[in-house]
């Protein structure tokens, strides 16, 4: 049996408002726990690399946030896998640019 929380998620067990492709790879980053559910929040890692486009890979974007370049809510992430929900405000100090957590008629 397994012991504590899970660590994996599966590419296709994604939510779909996520919008990753099928063919991109067998994983999809799994969020942490924190103040938005699995089922309705964003990693942050999908933000910065798949819609904001500041990094090509996980390990730019793990740089990115180990340099405490990205806020969330007013208070410094380092977390790449951090959960960010409806209504959240991602500050970007280097190039002060502020962005909101909206959804769409796709997610």
């Amino acid at each position: 049996m397994a012991r504590g929380p899970k660590k994996h998620l599966k590419r296709l067990d994604a939510p779909k408002h996520w919008m990753l492709d099928k063919m991109g790879g067998v994983f999809a980053p799994r969020p942490t726990s924190g103040p938005h559910k699995l089922r309705e929040c964003l990693p942050m890692m999908l933000v910065l690399r798949n819609r904001l486009k500041y990094a090509l890979t996980g390990r730019e974007v793990n740089a990115i946030c180990m340099q405490r370049l990205i806020k969330v809510d007013h208070k410094v992430r380092t977390d790449k896998n951090y959960p960010t929900g409806f209504m959240d405000v991602i500050d970007v100090d280097k190039t002060d640019e502020h962005f909101r957590v909206i959804y769409d008629t796709k997610g």
